[in-house]
Parts: structure tokens; C-alpha cells; sequence
């Protein structure tokens, strides 16, 4: 056993590295970029999204011309009084889980603001059980948004859905 009294005073000691314990550094990727495992889950969420709109596109280019698509993590909602959460008629839900949503093309400063939908990541990626799932879950929402906008039925705007 060592004596106390001829331990190093604590500031004495050796700081810790924040490197790796063999003071190499942070590694680099484990794969390369090409490879698809190389993505997030977000970058390959809004590769479906944009498959979907590319379909829907080819058949409504002219009706689509000038909306804009977004993805956004989580729906923001304003949780100063829970109890009466109430979502605007432009929201696709699940449970009153927002999965989707549709802004119509209004004028805000001066400026034209185009149409826009926007899909939720986190919550469709929570409903469904894989990529597969998950793809489909995706056109389907996609769909029924692009036919609230332009005000048609979801068979009419993809009719192999």
C-alpha cells in the first residue's frame, strides 16, 4: 500500500486525454459513402419522399408546378394548453399524431408563398415495421396531401395506390 503522504497532489496528476485510450483521435467512417448504409435515416426518409413526388410529378407536372415539399423531424405543436390540442383541418393525422401537412399558397409581405406540404419524419417512421412499410406509409401520405391540395380524390391522383 502506498503512503498518502507521498501520493501527488491531485492537480500533479496526469490529465485525462479525450482521445481514444491509444491516443489516435476519433475515428473516420466505417463505411464507404458510396454505400447506402452510409446514409442517415433521415437522408434515406427524404429519398422516399422525393420518389414519391418524382412519380406523382411525372402524371401532375403541370398542377404540381411551383409546390414545395418539405420534411420535418416532429410536427411542431403548441403545448401552452395541452388539453385542447386542436389540429387545423389541413393536417393529415393518426391519433391525433400530425403525420402530415398541407399549406396552401397565400400571400405573406408583399410576396406570393407558394403551396406547400410537409412530411414528418418521427412519426411515420414510428408506424411503420421496415423500409418496405415504411415506403409505402410514405406514397400514401404523400398522395392523399398532393389530393387535399388539389382538391381531388387520392385514387384519382394514383390510381395504382
Amino acid at each position: 500500500m502506498t503512503d498518502p503522504a507521498r501520493r501527488p497532489p491531485l492537480s500533479r496528476r496526469p490529465a485525462r486525454s479525450r482521445r481514444d485510450r491509444h491516443g489516435r483521435g476519433l475515428r473516420g467512417r466505417l463505411v464507404p459513402a458510396e454505400v447506402p448504409l452510409a446514409r442517415s435515416r433521415a437522408e434515406q426518409f427524404d429519398d422516399l419522399v422525393l420518389d414519391a413526388v418524382e412519380e406523382l410529378e411525372r402524371r401532375w407536372e403541370r398542377e404540381l408546378a411551383g409546390v414545395e415539399f418539405a420534411v420535418e423531424d416532429v410536427p411542431w405543436v403548441d403545448h401552452t394548453s395541452p388539453d385542447d390540442v386542436v389540429l387545423d383541418a389541413d393536417v393529415l393525422d393518426d391519433a391525433s399524431v400530425p403525420l402530415a401537412r398541407v399549406l396552401p399558397a397565400h400571400r405573406e409581405d408583399d410576396r406570393e408563398v407558394p403551396p406547400r406540404i410537409i412530411v414528418y419524419r418521427r412519426p411515420l417512421e414510428l408506424r411503420a415495421g421496415d423500409r418496405d412499410d415504411l415506403a409505402d406509409l410514405v406514397r400514401d401520405v404523400v398522395v392523399d396531401q398532393v389530393a387535399v391540395l388539389l382538391g381531388r380524390d387520392p385514387e384519382e391522383i394514383d390510381p395504382t395506390g
